[in-house]
């Protein structure tokens, strides 16, 4: 179980690496990510910590749709993995309750800051806030109903590691939620079923899958399969022009 506390903060500093001498050492991935594959696609930057104006997406009921269709309810625990300015944080906040639990994390620490003023602005106690690294997003297992991953997915630099140890992070009938736009993953989408192919690589299931306007894009939920495959037996999916052919290479 995840012990809360209101607007719990925990920054960690990365450590430098570097290398002297006439070797070349290349240090553009996490060392604890060398075990999984890298995507066979492009990867988008990271873009606003805000997705749209939180009038516009409550106008077209983003976030109630997307509660309802996960099936949020009071007492839950969840995840907001990549929260950002906290959308989906306060929302989910509200609806799970005060006995229910929300950890919202990002890697970027200074949207984390300023959500952390929102949420003690808020009074939001039932909410911790929480860093996560590009490889892993640092959650205790067996501890969330749901886990979110809303318009952020296309910008995850390692996502067989990190969809690999949030994983164990579930619980029994546990799932995780992405919303995101089907179009190339450097122009900020990923295509359903490139997205449902690296989920399945990494342990899961595709369950659910709506397309729906008040989304600006599509829902996809999954669940964990019965076995997580070890990280060298991960083979990445293979991005097509098409995106009709997820076959790996």
């Amino acid at each position: 179980m995840i012990g809360f506390k209101p607007c719990l903060l925990m920054l960690v500093s990365a450590a430098a690496l570097s290398a002297t001498g006439c070797e070349k050492v290349d240090t553009s991935r996490p060392q604890t990510a060398l075990d999984f594959p890298l995507p066979d696609r492009p990867v988008s930057d990271l873009g606003g910590t805000q997705f749209s104006t939180e009038t516009a997406r409550d106008n077209r009921g983003e976030a109630e749709t997307v509660m309802e269709l996960a099936g949020i309810e009071e007492g839950m625990t969840v995840a907001d993995i990549g929260a950002g300015e906290g959308y989906y944080t306060v929302r989910l906040a509200e609806r799970v309750g005060e006995d229910g639990r929300v950890l919202a994390q990002d890697i970027d620490r200074e949207a984390l800051q300023r959500l952390g003023q929102r949420v003690e602005r808020e009074r939001l106690d039932n909410v911790a806030i929480q860093p996560g690294a590009a490889d892993d997003p640092h959650l205790p297992e067996g501890s969330f109903d749901r886990i979110f991953m809303v318009h952020m997915y296309h910008e995850i630099e390692e996502p067989y590691a990190l969809l690999w140890r949030m994983w164990p992070s579930l619980r029994q009938g546990g799932q995780v939620i992405v919303v995101d736009v089907d179009r190339p993953t450097d122009q900020h989408g990923i295509a359903p079923m490139l997205l449902a192919c690296e989920f399945e690589r990494a342990g899961y299931r595709l369950v659910a899958f709506r397309d729906a306007p008040q989304l600006a894009g599509y829902y996809a939920q999954f669940e964990r399969a019965a076995n997580r495959p070890e990280p060298n037996e991960i083979r990445p999916c293979r991005d097509t022009s098409t995106r009709a052919d997820t076959a790996s290479r």
